[in-house]
């Protein structure tokens, strides 16, 4: 897969994609990205990307040209352009899968008040992370990049990513241990220890019940 991620800011990406699971998947080639700055296509004299806003208000938006002259030359027939913006719809882990069976991804970082509302057009879908207000759309850019190479096949072990929190059963993780059996006098629960395979997937099934109960009573009632 290629990912080409547009941002105004191409050095808060260093040192993400140079550690950990996303470093091996890019030096394996299975994902390549490219950092591209959109300023470089603008064609203002001042080298500007954003104006005041019509009709008046505070901050800057970000103007139509240099994005859309950047996503025309980035863009080919197997493409899916993403516009990052706390209007978009919430991102869940079922857009992850979707989105990590295509074969190109242009990720658009917004900042400063946002985009100039024609942007929307060049773009197939507009995406936010969450119902708060970040600086930009590049720590999101990063969020989109790990949860959906980590789906590609090769990058982990499929049952890995076929029991996470948020996948089709809608519930989250259940509790897990490892050694030593008991840290400071807290012990790990018996069933775990005992062997029986169908009682130990019976408590963590319940143990996913409860936690979301608990913590995310609303993927329940979106069941």
């Amino acid at each position: 897969m290629r990912i080409d991620i547009l941002t105004l800011f191409p050095n808060m990406f260093d040192g993400v994609f140079q550690e950990s699971i996303l470093k091996r998947a890019i030096e394996e080639k299975i994902i390549e990205v490219n950092i591209v700055n959109f300023r470089d296509y603008t064609k203002d004299p001042h080298n500007k990307v954003d104006d005041t806003p019509y009709g008046g208000g505070a901050g800057m938006v970000l103007t139509c040209q240099p994005i859309f002259d950047c996503i025309r030359d980035l863009r080919d027939d197997d493409c899916k352009v993403i516009m990052l913006t706390p209007s978009g719809i919430p991102y869940k882990q079922k857009m992850a899968y979707d989105l990590a069976k295509e074969k190109h991804l242009i990720i658009l970082c917004g900042h400063y008040e946002g985009f100039d509302e024609r942007i929307k057009r060049i773009c197939d879908m507009c995406i936010s992370i969450g119902d708060y207000v970040l600086t930009g759309g590049e720590v999101p850019a990063m969020v989109l990049v790990d949860s959906i190479t980590r789906l590609i096949p090769g990058v982990i072990n499929e049952q890995s990513h076929i029991e996470d929190s948020f996948n089709e059963h809608f519930l989250l993780d259940y509790p897990t241990y490892t050694k030593p059996q008991v840290y400071e006098g807290m012990e790990v629960p018996e069933i775990l220890l005992s062997g029986d395979h169908k009682k130990i997937a019976e408590y963590r099934h319940q143990e996913s019940l409860r936690i979301t109960k608990e913590n995310r009573p609303d993927l329940l009632n979106d069941k």
